[in-house]
């Protein structure tokens, strides 16, 4: 494939779960590591934007799991942008194992974004030139699609942090990830596998505000609804569809 980035991985203890299989926000985390790697290769690091109050934030995204790594296992993640906006690149990622076999896939559209003001602005275009584009898709998915949940079992409330806010001045989205499978029961974490997530970010959360996190379990396959929102204001955060298979 023309014009994507390949990056290796061996997994981690601290990237493993009590079944020795690595976790889904390890799984987040070497993605955005992968497309932090394909910045620092064309020259634009995540640090180099920052100095120019410049950066990248995921706006939605999926992820569809064949199977997790294990303790150990080589990994590596090839990853591409399949398209551009004025101000959004769309990610694309297919995650292989040592044998070249297919263990996952994930999409995402990252918004390029002035950290001062809080707002879009457009990709540079030297960054687009050199990235390019292929055109392919790792999976036919309508990211923008999210069902929010107006109204559900509140199950958790986080305290934000200093720890969870990222470069952006806001709460990191892995961190949004660790708190929606903290808040799901046992039963689910301990005899479940996450097949699949599709999110959606809607408002920066902050610094001193705590974050409420309300589930639905909606069918019988164990597809959950997600919603977060502030203790502060009770605005809309982000929300999520999470679908679990037995392991």
């Amino acid at each position: 494939m023309v014009n994507c980035f390949n990056t290796n991985f061996r997994l981690r203890y601290f990237d493993m779960n009590k079944h020795g299989e690595a976790t889904p926000t390890a799984i987040l985390a070497l993605l955005e590591e992968a497309a932090a790697e394909h910045c620092h290769d064309i020259d634009y690091s995540l640090y180099s934007l920052e100095k120019q109050n410049i950066g990248w934030v995921l706006v939605s995204g999926t992820i569809d799991m064949v199977r997790y790594p294990r303790y150990k296992e080589k990994i590596f993640i090839r990853t591409w942008i399949s398209n551009y906006s004025l101000i959004r690149g769309y990610r694309e990622n297919i995650i292989y194992d040592e044998a070249g076999a297919e263990i996952g896939k994930a999409s995402g559209i990252w918004v390029f974004y002035d950290i001062e003001k809080q707002k879009p602005v457009p990709i540079f275009e030297e960054i687009k030139t050199r990235w390019g584009f292929n055109p392919e898709i790792a999976q036919d998915v309508e990211l923008d699609k999210i069902r929010v949940l107006e109204a559900g079992d509140e199950k958790a409330e986080y305290d934000i942090n200093r720890s969870d806010v990222d470069s952006n001045k806001h709460v990191n989205n892995i961190r949004y990830f660790h708190w929606l499978i903290e808040s799901l029961p046992d039963d689910i974490l301990d005899n479940y596998s996450l097949k699949r997530i599709n999110g959606k970010f809607f408002h920066g959360a902050y610094f001193g505000e705590k974050i409420k996190v309300y589930y639905r379990d909606e069918t019988e396959d164990k597809m959950f609804l997600h919603t977060m929102r502030s203790n502060i204001d009770d605005r809309l955060l982000a929300a999520a569809h999470t679908t679990w298979v037995k392991k």
